[in-house]
């Protein structure tokens, strides 16, 4: 592996002095933008796998990118079926480790994670885990309302449930994302260093530990929401 990832540099040096205020608008509003139909016909296609797989649990890998993950979570969950959504075709249909190495209770989909997490919460279907892994920091301070903590879907993504994890190796990025869930759910959370226990679980993780970068996570469990 490369040491050639670079660090982020950011105009930012903290939370967001608007992250609050966002937040609370977020949590105010429903989010209401048509769902694409191809996000409908994606969601069918994962969670008919799933339910063809026989397995009750259900994980979500949220921007998956080209899969490892995915693969590497269903691994790790043997009892569980992993959906990786991404929204790219190109990343997902590049070939990242030999077919007979890959386990059968996973499926990646080409969709929309904005409209998969709506299509989640619409069919009551509540993931037991949910992983955002490396998502894209958008660094500039500019760029916080494309943050997925600062996002209008944020607040269903909460709602459903279950275990939730967020990775990066941007401090901030998951200080803003444990400072968020806090105040829309009222459970603490919180940013914290980590380092893999067992293999990378995407190639950005991978990279980044060969070039020398901290990682940060937040992590925490969290009730189903009904309304």
């Amino acid at each position: 592996m490369q040491r050639n990832s670079r660090f982020i540099t950011s105009n930012q040096t903290g939370i967001h002095d608007q992250l609050h205020d966002l937040i609370q608008r977020r949590a105010a509003s429903d989010y209401l933008k048509p769902i694409a139909p191809s996000s409908r016909l994606a969601f069918n296609t994962a969670t008919r796998a799933w339910r063809d797989a026989n397995k009750s649990l259900l994980i979500i890998d949220a921007g998956c990118g080209v899969g490892l993950s995915t693969r590497r979570l269903a691994r790790l969950y043997p009892d569980h079926f992993v959906i990786g959504i991404d929204q790219s075709s190109d990343r997902l249909s590049r070939q990242v480790e030999w077919p007979s190495d890959a386990p059968d209770n996973f499926t990646t989909v080409r969709a929309d994670v904005v409209d998969f997490w709506r299509l989640l919460r619409a069919a009551a279907i509540y993931p037991s885990h949910h992983y955002l892994l490396y998502p894209n920091p958008w660094p500039k301070k500019h760029h916080l309302a494309r943050r997925w903590h600062a996002h209008p879907v944020f607040p269903s993504v909460l709602e459903l449930g279950g275990y939730i994890e967020c990775r990066s190796n941007w401090k901030i990025y998951v200080e803003e994302f444990a400072a968020a869930v806090t105040a829309m759910s009222g459970i603490d959370a919180e940013c914290e260093s980590f380092v893999p226990s067992s293999s990378p679980l995407t190639p950005f993780e991978e990279k980044y530990l060969a070039s020398g970068h901290e990682l940060w996570r937040c992590r925490l469990h969290l009730p189903v929401t009904n309304r």
